[in-house]
């Protein structure tokens, strides 16, 4: 009676371990997730800001000189 105790106990840890690393990977891939879905959106973004930031100050200088 004993040793089926210790078995029942090391295969509930098994579980546990089981579960957790499964709960790890679900989350790790919805975040995956969200971040590959929101790529384009900051890529387009970054390109509008650095072509503002770019030139703004090109346009700026031309049309000032006019």
């Amino acid at each position: 009676m004993a040793g089926s105790t210790i078995r029942m106990a090391a295969i509930d840890k098994m579980v546990d371990d089981i579960r957790y690393k499964g709960q790890i990977l679900a989350r790790t891939n919805k975040v995956e997730s969200a971040i590959s879905g929101n790529a384009l959106l900051g890529f387009a973004v970054g390109v509008a800001l650095s072509l503002v930031l770019i030139l703004g100050p090109v346009l700026a200088m031309f049309l000032g000189g006019l």
